[in-house]
């Protein structure tokens, strides 16, 4: 927006708040209405062409009703990522390029109005004492923010948009994510239950993935799923309950955590539990699930590799219990059996870079078999083969 109209809209919107503070609770048409006559005393002053008139609406409404200026990000199909570092400077990823964009907010109160109101929405509280929070808009939208004194350059807000539609096997193929081969392995492996955890750098996919796999899962089965943040959309599944962690907030309700979540979810008759990521302490509860009955149950973690997945685990469960290494590995060993392992090209596209087979210990070492590998010149090839095949023989 050209700065004299960011100054015209600024002035108008002053009105505007005035005006709806006397009139109280008004309806989008309404307010719209009143904008409108706004716009037309402004034009009187000063002239304005249609365009500028357009602009001056959608943005004004925005400011009030909606997100304001990060509104026209959020009704863009092709933005995936909005980050917002101070007011003056907003990023975001279109099409897994990173772009800075040509807008920006017009004050910093107008960008803390607009995390606030994304925190009384969720009923979430974010201030100096509580500088971090995360939260999820009405339409799935994951939200990230930091303020000041923790984020120095000013409230930095991280939006992840997910798509409307869950992301199929079928379009991954389309789309050179994995070949039809890997594609039908992995359709098998669900369908026959083996236990998997999908593993990936920041922004690989893993969230999309895991979708993507519960669409194998027969449809007569009771699923749970467990998250930070409900991102997940399984679809095909009627015996399905979806529980999400929740932060304590300022009227004292207490925060339930992954780990509660998991140990109620064993008490509520699951045949298969989906996490959403496992990143810390809930990994100990999460491999308790996968050795206690429970085969077929899926789950993310950050990781650099398919080796490092196992030793994420290993950390993680050391953050919540004090017990020997090879305990940890020997947990694994038996409850884990697949590991997936995402990644992402120079130019933003994500691909499957490996399947791997748990295949046991031997002495205090985990075993790999890597069955799927994408070589140098970028062609996912079956390299092995599957050992334990007592699952896979009775589900052909």
């Amino acid at each position: 927006m050209r700065q004299d109209l960011m100054r015209q809209q600024e002035r108008i919107r002053s009105l505007l708040l005035k005006r709806l503070e006397l009139e109280g609770d008004l309806s989008d048409g309404q307010i719209l209405e009143l904008i409108d006559d706004l716009i037309l005393a402004e034009n009187r002053r000063v002239f304005l062409n249609l365009r500028d008139k357009e602009e001056l609406r959608r943005g004004l409404f925005y400011s009030v009703r909606r997100l304001d200026i990060l509104q026209e990000l959020l009704e863009d199909s092709e933005v995936t990522e909005i980050m917002v570092n101070g007011h003056e400077q907003i990023f975001v990823e279109k099409q897994g390029r990173i772009v800075l964009w040509n807008k920006q907010f017009p004050s910093k109160e107008r960008l803390e109005n607009v995390i606030q109101q994304i925190a009384g929405s969720c009923n979430r509280v974010v201030n100096e004492q509580r500088p971090i929070m995360d939260a999820r808009l009405a339409g799935g939208e994951r939200v990230n923010v930091v303020l000041p004194p923790v984020a120095l350059n000013g409230p930095v807000m991280t939006i992840r948009r997910f798509p409307e539609h869950p992301i199929t096997i079928e379009q991954m193929i389309l789309w050179g994510t994995l070949t039809g081969e890997a594609a039908e392995f992995l359709r098998r492996l669900v369908r026959a239950g083996y236990s998997i955890l999908v593993g990936g750098g920041t922004s690989t996919g893993k969230t999309t993935f895991l979708n993507a796999l519960s669409s194998c899962i027969p449809a007569d089965e009771r699923v749970i799923t467990i998250e930070d943040n409900a991102e997940l959309q399984i679809q095909g599944i009627a015996n399905l309950v979806r529980m999400e962690a929740k932060s304590a907030n300022l009227d004292e309700t207490r925060e339930i955590s992954i780990r509660d979540l998991i140990k109620t979810a064993l008490r509520m008759r699951p045949s298969r539990i989906i996490v959403g990521e496992v990143r810390s302490a809930e990994a100990a509860d999460f491999l308790t699930c996968l050795n206690t009955g429970h085969s077929g149950s899926l789950g993310s973690a950050h990781a650099n590799s398919v080796r490092d997945m196992i030793s994420r685990l290993e950390m993680m469960v050391l953050t919540g219990l004090q017990i020997p290494i090879p305990a940890i590995r020997r947990q694994i060993a038996s409850g884990v059996e697949i590991l997936v392992h995402l990644g992402r090209t120079r130019d933003g596209k994500r691909q499957l870079m490996e399947i791997a087979e748990i295949t046991g210990m031997e002495g205090d070492e985990i075993q790999i078999t890597t069955l799927f590998l994408r070589d140098s010149q970028g062609r996912l090839q079956q390299t092995g083969e599957l050992t334990s095949r007592e699952k896979w023989e009775k589900s052909s």
